[in-house]
């Protein structure tokens, strides 16, 4: 038996585009749809092409060029919709239909205002109606995490047989926590009879924090496919972030024994992109590909990291294509570090000189809340002239 594969559903362009004040034109759709076909992720949701002109040619325009990846398209369960999403990936390598139904009582009583039995018939009727007019079928349950248990496994059960390859169960809202997640994902392996041969997909908001969580949670009980966002962008708090699932998932291969098709090292350039196309600045503590994601500021972590950076990391910058900047200098910072930065500028100093610019970094640090390279480079050259000059001086006496 070999090693299991976790399926990556970048929904970036689709989920992540309803992250408010977001808005992809075509051009910028199809330059992030490149980069995720070559960071390696296995299927693309380019859009929603019933929901705009825009939207249909950017999915189109996705599924005419971007080639060795599954386009995916979206819908809900009505036939204009399906008819839609048929025409705009017509030309993919391969084509998947992402169609959705929401089936938590809550959302059957105040949006759809329909019974359960007939949104499980609607989803039925749709599902067989999207049977051969594309190379996959995902059925979405929206609002999975507060459905009915049971009617959520007659529901899968049923658009199965209809025709669907893939079930999805979305925590639409963010509702659930990873332990409860990860037993619905293992009661639904369990109790949907036909269950065998069909992919299980992950789908996980991040209102309370708990996106990545839960979609580890899920992986854990069986759920092959996790759909994710780049930084995490998605509705209201977002969805689960790619780099931080991937990353765990690589990080703990011990734990989790599983592997994927990412190519880490463009995890960083796929996320520089969409946060300069989204216009959304990541925080710079942001797990993975934040700016201080691999930098130390502490004294003794510095000391440590110099010594052996397994003291302090457990991945290292480079693996997921970043340049390593390790040390963060400030006021907290040790005499090793700073030693280690001034010959990394390309100075050589005396021992006396690195005591007195060790001194008047410090100084300089209590009083300055960021300090950059130039900083660095002033404090050693004024050092370096202060030497010279008392040098020059005593050559004269």
């Amino acid at each position: 038996m070999g090693v299991k594969r976790v399926i990556v559903f970048d929904t970036t362009l689709r989920d992540g585009e309803q992250t408010p004040g977001v808005n992809f034109n075509s051009r910028d759709k199809l330059e992030i749809a490149y980069q995720l076909a070559k960071l390696g992720v296995d299927v693309i949701e380019a859009g929603f092409p019933a929901a705009s002109n825009g939207d249909f040619e950017a999915v189109k325009n996705i599924a005419d060029y971007v080639k060795g990846v599954t386009i995916a398209a979206m819908g809900r369960a009505v036939k204009e919709d399906i008819d839609r999403a048929s025409s705009a990936l017509k030309n993919a390598e391969k084509s998947r239909l992402h169609v959705f139904i929401a089936t938590s009582d809550i959302h059957l009583q105040y949006k759809l205002k329909m019974t359960r039995d007939e949104v499980l018939k609607k989803a039925v009727e749709m599902v067989k109606y999207a049977r051969g007019k594309f190379d996959e079928i995902e059925f979405s349950a929206e609002d999975a995490s507060r459905t009915d248990w049971d009617f959520l496994v007659k529901v899968f059960s049923e658009v199965i047989d209809a025709g669907a390859h893939i079930i999805n169960v979305p925590d639409t809202v963010g509702y659930a926590m990873p332990r409860e997640y990860g037993e619905l994902i293992r009661y639904i392996r369990n109790n949907v009879p036909n269950i065998d041969g069909v992919i299980i997909s992950a789908h996980c908001h991040n209102d309370l924090g708990l996106a990545v969580a839960n979609s580890l949670s899920a992986i854990e009980n069986g759920a092959t496919q996790v759909e994710v966002t780049v930084n995490g962008i998605g509705e209201r708090a977002g969805n689960a972030a790619m780099e931080e699932v991937i990353m765990a998932l690589n990080t703990r291969k011990d734990y989790f024994g599983l592997v994927h098709g990412i190519n880490t090292k463009e995890i960083y350039n796929t996320s520089k992109l969409v946060s300069e196309l989204t216009g959304i600045k990541l925080q710079p503590n942001k797990a993975i590909v934040g700016a201080n994601a691999f930098r130390h500021q502490s004294g003794i972590h510095q000391h440590g990291v110099i010594n052996n950076r397994l003291t302090y990391e457990i991945m290292r910058p480079e693996d997921i294509g970043v340049v390593p900047d390790t040390f963060a200098l400030g006021k907290l910072s040790g005499r090793n570090a700073f030693e280690l930065k001034v010959r990394q500028l390309g100075y050589n100093l005396s021992p006396g000189e690195i005591s007195e610019a060790f001194r008047k970094f410090k100084d300089l640090a209590d009083r300055k809340k960021t300090i950059v390279e130039e900083d660095i480079r002033f404090v050693v050259e004024e050092t370096i002239e202060e030497f010279r000059s008392f040098r020059e001086g005593e050559a004269w006496a």
